[in-house]
């Protein structure tokens, strides 16, 4: 083949190439193009359905937690309050219950 350039060049010279060649490349290279073109089309539009429905799940997700962590803290508060109570009423024993539990804690992280 003929080269422009210096001996050696990758470049071949236009005039070097066939004609046949060129007709049947161009079509089959759009053809490739437009082919390529729809399968990138169809896999971006099944990942942003996939994305829809990810965010969708996690929306729902969030608010079942948020309903959750509202019941919690809810639960949370009356525990806090019945502690206090107990304590107010029966301050010996709340004490002898932290100690015992204090003392069995500190045996357990040994």
């Amino acid at each position: 083949m003929a080269t422009t350039g210096t001996p050696g060049s990758a470049w071949q010279d236009p005039s070097s190439l066939s004609g046949t060649s060129e007709r049947s490349g161009g079509n089959g290279a759009g053809q490739m193009s437009q082919n390529a073109a729809a399968t990138v089309d169809k896999i971006a539009s099944g990942a942003h359905q996939a994305v829809d429905r990810i965010a969708a799940a996690a929306n729902t997700a969030a608010s079942q937690f948020g309903v959750k962590g509202e019941e919690v803290m809810a639960m949370k508060d009356r525990a806090l309050d019945g502690a206090r109570d107990f304590v107010r009423e029966q301050p010996i024993t709340a004490l002898a219950i932290a100690i015992a539990a204090g003392f069995v804690l500190s045996r357990l992280a040994r």
